[in-house]
């Protein structure tokens, strides 16, 4: 009895992974504007993320050493890493570099705020949207309804929580690659290695 359940699982399983090539496109899918977003906010104010990456920590910056070298390295992987992305172009190798970045952000930005990327409501900066929401709503109920007709707002807390998810995203990419059909890597290597 168990063997044919487990090989009815197998064979389940086996007509499931034939498809993929649809989870290794929808991971790219759901990266591209992620990273198309921090690519552009970098190349169109790059000055800022210079200014960003230079100022003290005590100042609000990141008070990296070479903070130009490390604004054009972190804005040229986020620019290769999107097209990489969108074509399934050297994804593996790309991979590896986004990573980097993206573990860089977690450590550099988001691990002092701890895992949350959303604030509970027992943090305090979602006590005081609370106590703000409850003025709004006292003096100003036009603007309240308005705001909260499509639901209740959030704060951030600008944790790790979305970067460690994006992270082993791009692990699964380095893993498995870009996928097949839907990749400029499978292309090249049907045509040049197989």
């Amino acid at each position: 009895m168990i063997r044919k359940l487990v090989a009815l699982g197998d064979k389940v399983c086996g007509y499931a992974s034939c498809g993929d090539f649809i989870v290794l496109l929808a991971v790219r899918l759901y990266l591209i504007p992620i990273v198309f977003v921090g690519a552009r906010s970098k190349v169109l104010g790059f000055s800022g993320t210079l200014a960003w990456f230079s100022t003290p920590e005590s100042e609000g910056g990141l008070g990296l050493p070479f903070p130009l070298l490390m604004a054009l390295i972190v804005t040229t992987t986020e620019v290769l890493g999107c097209i990489s992305l969108i074509f399934g172009l050297c994804q593996r190798l790309m991979t590896l570099p986004l990573m980097a970045v993206m573990s860089g952000a977690s450590i550099m930005v988001h691990w002092g705020n701890g895992w949350l990327a959303i604030a509970n409501k027992h943090m305090e900066s979602s006590q005081r949207l609370q106590g703000f929401m409850a003025w709004l709503g006292e003096n100003f109920p036009l603007r309240y309804n308005y705001i909260t007709e499509l639901g209740d707002p959030v704060i951030l807390n600008n944790g790790m929580e979305f970067a460690v998810t994006y992270l082993i995203m791009l692990l699964v990419l380095l893993v498995f690659g870009a996928g097949r059909y839907v990749s400029a890597d499978y292309w090249i290597r049907k045509k040049f290695l197989d």
